[in-house]
């Protein structure tokens, strides 16, 4: 029996995604099985054993919905149905059931915020009149100004430029992202019926969890008030903006709980009901206001963001790890610490790029896997890739295109995963790697899945052994960090805590070889993310896990 299996018997207090490890799959740079240069689902499925061998509990698809892809698919066209270039729904079946049959469960990207304007809603929408009733799924409003010339307030997207788009017949729609994602009106009753309806359908299919992305920005203050200037620019003020963190997303949230639990057993190898997974990526950088996402009854799990754009200081790291440890365990919910993802800065080029980005990488990657919780794994990030610099002509992101060609958007973190040999497509696709979905770089062959193998120095072979590590020992009684105890004192160039299971982490910020913390006994060097010194001490940028001995 898995690891993943046993933590399915184990009941609410010990389920499985209290202290598992998920792996990010984007699917279209992640494995193509058809040789037409975009990853899709049966090419992921042929990819499972590596996600099995790397150690980890659980992966995530973000979306593989039919889409015009004006935002990488974030922008949905049919919400039960699989994109032709990635495959069918047979395909996300097999994909699922190879999952389970290797002990990992599958969650799933629920995108409820907006649509495609591509969706039927909206084309709907869109050919009715002006204020008529099939307008009411969306946010549609009159104008401002003597014509109805001008937005109806003054919201802003979070990919720039303002957050409505005019209509040929006048009417304005609003659209936190960019316009092809029309933001839907979560006080409507076909929204929340419809989302029930799509819940279901996945659970059927044997979905074992959901990550709803902008968890914190459904519903709008339905007076629309002007937001002033700041937004999105000062995510600490997020919870203020009159269309992010309202109150009338916890009773939704807490439906969909009480329909997860509910709903019937799904597909051999998938979570019972009571064991399914609600995942919030809510940009609430407040720990409370973010714990309030995961009290009792609503969500299991929701992403730190504090934690992924914390800069390698200790000083800051020190006051977001206890700051979000407090205030998750005053709800009974896991820490779910991120380092990286599709919409991250790789941390190799993060953390500064060049050797120092991968030393202070490998010595990240031991510090949220010692913390107590859960962790997630973007596809490339157990390999070391740094971020891609595309040429403008192969960037896709609306980002781009609506700073104005200032921001380069996320397209660097989406470039397809290396497999294996010395050129690209490395092993990716059997297409000609100029075709490919997003080009890579040349001078990867030594980041490969293949080549970091069964090296011991590697990225990957460290990720793997700390995740063989993570899973042994009374790791699974660590999940709500009640017992975790810092040790270094505040203003110290050095973080150390002691989990409470015997295991001690210590990472060296400082520019300084460390000694290793003494008052362990006979602490013996159980990992560590770089060489120590002769003399046994830990260098700059470096993480170190001790098992302590007797005292």
């Amino acid at each position: 029996m898995s690891v993943a299996e046993e933590r399915g018997k184990e009941g609410a207090a010990g389920s499985w995604w209290r202290d598992a490890v998920c792996y990010e799959i984007h699917p279209r740079s992640f494995a193509d099985s058809d040789g037409d240069g975009t990853g899709d689902l049966p090419g992921a499925a042929a990819r499972l054993p590596y996600l099995r061998d790397l150690g980890v509990d659980a992966v995530w698809l973000t979306p593989f919905y039919p889409s015009p892809l004006a935002d990488a698919g974030y922008d949905i066209a049919d919400h039960t149905a699989v994109a032709p270039d990635l495959g069918t729904l047979g395909d996300f079946d097999t994909f699922a059931d190879r999952a389970h049959a290797l002990g990992l469960k599958v969650l799933v990207d629920l995108v409820p915020n907006h649509t495609s304007d591509a969706h039927p809603w909206f084309r709907e929408a869109l050919a009715a009149p002006a204020g008529g009733a099939v307008r009411d799924r969306y946010l549609f409003r009159p104008g401002r100004g003597v014509r109805g010339e001008e937005p109806p307030n003054d919201w802003e997207s979070a990919f720039g430029g303002p957050a409505w788009t005019r209509t040929p017949d006048g009417d304005w729609y609003l659209h936190l992202h960019a316009p092809e994602q029309p933001d839907l009106n979560w006080h409507h009753p076909d929204v929340a019926a419809d989302f029930e309806r799509i819940l279901r359908f996945w659970l059927d299919h044997g979905v074992d969890g959901f990550r709803v992305d902008v968890a914190h920005a459904l519903f709008k203050d339905p007076a629309l008030p002007d937001a002033g200037p700041g937004q999105h620019r000062d995510p600490a003020r997020n919870h203020l903006m009159p269309y992010y963190d309202r109150e009338e997303l916890h009773p939704l949230y807490r439906s969909w709980h009480t329909l997860l639990a509910g709903h019937p057993a799904g597909p051999p190898g998938s979570a019972p009901p009571g064991e399914r997974l609600l995942v919030a990526e809510a940009a609430v950088f407040e720990p409370a206001r973010l714990a309030r996402y995961v009290r009792p009854g609503e969500m299991g799990q929701s992403f730190n963001f504090a934690f992924l754009e914390c800069p390698w200081e200790p000083a800051a790291i020190r006051t977001v790890v206890t700051e979000s440890v407090d205030a998750m365990a005053a709800v009974g919910a896991p820490v779910t610490w991120v380092l990286s993802s599709h919409d991250a800065v790789r941390p190799v080029t993060r953390y500064g790029g060049g050797p120092t980005g991968v030393r202070r990488a490998r010595a990240a990657a031991l510090l949220m896997l010692a913390l107590p919780g859960t962790a997630y794994v973007y596809q490339g990030e157990e390999l070391g890739l740094p971020q891609v610099e595309l040429a403008d002509d192969r960037l896709r992101d609306p980002v781009w295109r609506r700073s104005g060609g200032v921001e380069r958007g996320r397209d660097g973190c989406r470039v397809p995963l290396p497999w294996d040999g010395g050129r690209p497509p490395y092993g990716f696709s059997s297409a000609p790697a100029a075709d490919c979905w997003f080009p890579q770089p040349e001078g990867w062959a030594a980041l490969t899945a293949d080549a970091e193998r069964d090296d011991p120095d590697s990225m990957l072979e460290l990720y793997r052994a700390a995740l063989r590590l993570r899973r042994s020992g009374s790791s699974r009684a660590m999940a709500d960090g009640a017992a975790l105890r810092l040790l270094s004192p505040p203003g110290a160039s050095y973080l150390t805590f002691d989990r409470g299971d015997g295991l001690l982490c210590a990472v060296n910020f400082g520019p300084d070889p460390l000694p290793l913390p003494e008052g362990f006994g006979a602490a013996e060097v159980v990992l560590a993310s770089g060489r120590l010194t002769d003399e046994g001490w830990l260098p700059a940028d470096t993480a170190v896990w001790l098992r302590r001995g007797e005292r």
